[in-house]
């Protein structure tokens, strides 16, 4: 099972889209988990996890974040403004999977 972390400033735009990430997540029978949290002691939770998805009001801090996940070997996204709405949360799920999935090299395509 994979484990996904959706991180904002304070935890509360990041949990609703968490929850709907897990409602996409049990619709397409995926095994992975969604959790949310604040930015606050997210260098002691990172080691659980396997992707990390920024929310788009942390981009001044992206890539101080992306420089603390790499330390725990955690990809890393920035999402768009757009995810806090309709589709939003597909987006999401769709970018932890993109970067859960290793690219095929070009020589084996």
């Amino acid at each position: 099972m994979k484990n996904i972390l959706v991180v904002c400033g304070a935890g509360a735009s990041s949990t609703f889209l968490a929850h709907r990430m897990r409602r996409l997540i049990f619709a397409r029978r995926l095994d992975l988990t969604v959790q949310a949290a604040s930015q606050s002691g997210l260098d002691a939770r990172l080691p659980e996890f396997d992707v990390l998805l920024v929310g788009p009001h942390l981009a001044a801090d992206f890539d101080e974040l992306v420089l603390l996940a790499d330390r725990f070997g955690v990809e890393t996204a920035l999402l768009p403004d757009s995810v806090f709405s309709d589709g939003g949360d597909a987006d999401a799920l769709d970018r932890a999977l993109t970067l859960l999935i290793p690219a095929t090299p070009k020589e084996l395509q």
